[in-house]
């Protein structure tokens, strides 16, 4: 019996897992310069990079059940952005076996509340359907608009940390908090 792949819908938006229909879209978002800075400061140069990028996520969703997820508007079908959970097996910030929440969005889109808007879908999703006790994000410590979204949805500053040599803001959201 095959599993039902998870779906979600949103006022503007349904979110579904990337596949090999949004790579333009990505290339899109991911070789702009402006949509990296606070991200290593690296955009993709080609096709070759999303479609690895995609392959990357397919296999999160096969080990983990979950990965970043398409953000596609449903009145054009474009895809916006993305958006979702990373299931983190590997050590960072002396937490293990977690979920991080993580979105991205093209330039053109931001400032639109697209970013709250399916990131709360996702957080939901997590306390609701995974059944998670905690989420967590991480952001660069110049990035306010990110700081601003985390904290529309509830999201605790609890401290910086060095992330391979940069300086990272690490936030939480319990369970037991959210929609408070």
């Amino acid at each position: 019996m095959a599993s039902i792949k998870p779906h979600i819908e949103t006022k503007r938006f349904i979110l579904r897992e990337l596949d090999d229909l949004d790579e333009a879209d990505l290339f899109e978002m991911d070789s702009d310069p402006e949509v990296h800075v606070y991200i290593e400061n690296n955009p993709v140069k080609s096709m070759d990079e999303i479609r690895h990028a995609i392959a990357f996520l397919k296999k999160q969703y096969t080990e983990n059940g979950i990965a970043r997820w398409a953000v596609v508007d449903k009145v054009s079908s474009e895809c916006v952005g993305w958006c979702g959970l990373k299931y983190f097996r590997e050590p960072l910030n002396n937490h293990v076996n977690f979920y991080e929440l993580g979105y991205r969005f093209k330039k053109k889109h931001w400032g639109k509340g697209y970013a709250t808007e399916a990131a709360s879908a996702v957080v939901e999703y997590g306390f609701k359907h995974l059944a998670v006790d905690m989420i967590y994000a991480i952001t660069h410590p110049d990035n306010v608009n990110s700081k601003h979204v985390l904290s529309k949805l509830g999201f605790h500053y609890v401290e910086q940390f060095d992330y391979d040599g940069d300086p990272t803001d690490w936030f939480e959201l319990k369970w037991a908090d959210w929609g408070r």
